[in-house]
């Protein structure tokens, strides 16, 4: 057996038993300090010296200077929802891991250990991530502009993400793998008054139907057929009586596309009709997009193949697969439009196996086997590549 999975194997227990502490006590955003001060503390017990970065990231870099560097990242938040799983470890604040960053936390911490023990062996350096708020798209951004990407600048960098699909496989897309994010938010604002006189009143509900369903034509319309372009509204909100008229309306949606021009022209166009529909319909119109939003994520040809053999030579052959983009999103996009970089899906269980239920539902679990794996092909891959690379 490879003495990288064999190592990891040894470690199973402990990384579930890691796995459950993070899992049964979630944080959200940046406002991590017990998972934070959780992971701190396993990194120094492993003889390493972890780096506070940006308002809640840690750092830590393993192997020798000078050489190459492949940066290896995991997301430590949750969601702000209620768990539904009813195992004994599950969360009961509120918050929860339904996205399965707990393991991707575990699986980080787990080749560290990997990594450190052989670090002599290291023909380079790895830097490891730990990065907060993930789920609100601003995570990465923030340990970007902290410098995380500098002394030393990676030259390649990987992330492992849990889908729902077979335990122990990785799925992977060449080039552009997932979709951009920009989160809008349009404000209608018109004249309340008496549901009974409308012709005194300047309707904003009326004028935001429109503005919904004049959005569609940016997609239908205005973007070539073969760009992936996603719009939705997801939120509507206005009006407080049956009988009164708002004076606003509200709208929050998402747009996602897999190339930056068309993300540009989207959001241009989405503001340029929003105002222009409220003003046919006497409204006035305010249109803000939440952040900086992300870009899509890249997927580097070359790396992606090569870390998919390191990942089949480890797993076996078939372990890794090329699947369809997938619409949605994922902020390791930034440092993805920075460096050389490569996300890969790793089942955590599906159906044939009893887990029902896929990320960001309440009553999500996983195979806790598929951890142990995930450490392995973090520190396989920088063994090899590091290996590979030396020279060059």
């Amino acid at each position: 057996m490879n003495k990288t999975l064999k190592r990891a194997e040894e470690l199973a227990p402990e990384l579930i038993s890691v796995r459950r502490e993070i899992h049964q006590n979630p944080e959200i955003g940046f406002e991590l300090p017990r998972t934070l001060h959780f992971v701190w503390e396993k990194l120094e017990a492993m003889g390493l010296k972890p780096e506070a970065v940006g308002q809640a990231g840690i750092a830590v870099n393993i192997g020798k200077q000078g050489g190459k560097t492949i940066l290896l990242r995991a997301d430590m938040d949750a969601l702000p929802m209620k768990e539904e799983t009813k195992l004994p470890f599950a969360s009961e604040n509120g918050y929860m891991h339904a996205c399965g960053h707990d393991i991707h936390t575990t699986a980080l911490l787990g080749a560290a250990q990997i990594l450190k023990e052989r670090e002599a062996e290291l023909k380079g350096q790895v830097k490891l991530i730990f990065q907060p708020a993930e789920e609100r798209m601003t995570g990465a951004q923030d340990m970007v502009e902290a410098g995380i990407l500098n002394n030393p600048k990676p030259d390649a960098a990987l992330a492992l993400h849990v889908v729902h699909g077979p335990s122990g496989t990785a799925g992977y897309a060449k080039g552009n793998a997932c979709g951009s994010s920009d989160l809008f938010r349009i404000k209608v604002i018109g004249k309340g008054g008496h549901g009974a006189a409308p012709h005194m009143n300047v309707d904003p509900i009326h004028a935001a139907c429109h503005i919904v369903i004049a959005l569609e034509g940016i997609n239908s319309r205005e973007v070539h057929p073969a760009s992936m372009l996603v719009m939705t509204v997801c939120m509507i909100h206005g009006g407080t009586a049956p009988n009164i008229m708002p004076g606003e309306v509200v709208l929050e949606g998402s747009i996602r596309t897999m190339d930056n021009e068309v993300r540009s022209f989207a959001k241009k166009r989405l503001e340029e009709i929003a105002k222009g529909v409220a003003a046919a319909f006497r409204a006035d119109c305010q249109v803000t997009f939440e952040n900086k939003g992300i870009p899509p994520m890249v997927n580097d040809e070359g790396l992606t193949s090569e870390i998919a053999g390191y990942i089949d030579d480890l797993l076996g052959e078939g372990t890794a697969y090329e699947m369809e983009p997938m619409t949605g999103s994922e902020d390791f996009s930034v440092i993805s439009q920075e460096i050389p970089s490569a996300l890969f899906w790793f089942g955590t269980g599906d159906e044939n196996e009893g887990y029902l239920y896929g990320v960001h539902d309440p009553r999500v679990t996983f195979n806790e086997n598929s951890i142990h794996k995930m450490a392995a092909v973090y520190a396989e891959a920088a063994v090899c590549w590091l290996k590979k690379h030396e020279n060059q």
